[in-house]
């Protein structure tokens, strides 16, 4: 897919060519903090929120999208904040590469690609193989949250989660919820709500 990039200056940006592999992110963030990730950040919104909550977490987030990028870097280039990282790469290829194996605390997932037509549904991001493959970079206690206004992509993951053995259901019986008290809502979120349409939320634990 084309696109127009936009250069984007914040000291809250990084070159994939300038990140080195494996990455020391104590090194990239002056500190030991945790280490969290967003897989697509849209633009910045829930990112702003979640790490002006956390100020004692590190936030890595990535989006495939140049544009993306470039918003949420503004939005925490206003806010001066420092716990948050962006970088342009793609999920798989982003964790592999520069993510150390047992090294994240949490990771979110909003509003991801819904890929509606079904002959398409094999390239959504979210899936059993997909979590699985995750299960390697999170550590023990660390936190999975999967968000989607999409019925079938947010039924499909709730189900296909229990599954998954070394994850526990935070939602207790409730295989997804469509309110999350303390969870920050994106723009695309607040949106789809506004149309009227429910917005499917997982949180799991690693056992």
């Amino acid at each position: 897919m084309t696109q127009s990039f936009i250069h984007i200056d914040s000291p809250n940006y990084i070159r994939l060519e300038d990140l080195p592999k494996p990455p020391n992110w104590s090194a990239v963030f002056g500190n030991d903090n945790p280490l969290a990730l967003e897989i697509g950040c849209g633009v910045g919104d829930f990112m702003l929120k979640t790490a002006l909550d956390q100020p004692d977490v590190n936030f890595v987030a990535i989006d495939f999208y140049n544009k993306g990028c470039y918003k949420t870097c503004r939005r925490m280039d206003r806010h001066e904040v420092k716990n948050v990282r962006v970088l342009r790469d793609e999920a798989r290829l982003f964790v592999t590469d520069r993510v150390p194996k047992g090294g994240l605390s949490a990771v979110y997932i909003n509003c991801p690609d819904p890929w509606p037509k079904k002959r398409h549904r094999k390239r959504r991001l979210v899936n059993r193989e997909f979590v699985e493959f995750m299960m390697d970079y999170m550590r023990p206690g660390a936190d999975f949250y999967f968000a989607t206004d999409f019925d079938d992509y947010g039924i499909d993951v709730a189900e296909m989660l229990p599954k998954v053995s070394m994850m526990q259901n935070q939602f207790g019986t409730d295989l997804y919820r469509h309110e999350f008290p303390g969870y920050h809502l994106s723009k695309y979120m607040r949106k789809f709500m506004a149309e009227g349409k429910k917005i499917y939320f997982v949180h799991y634990k690693v056992k």
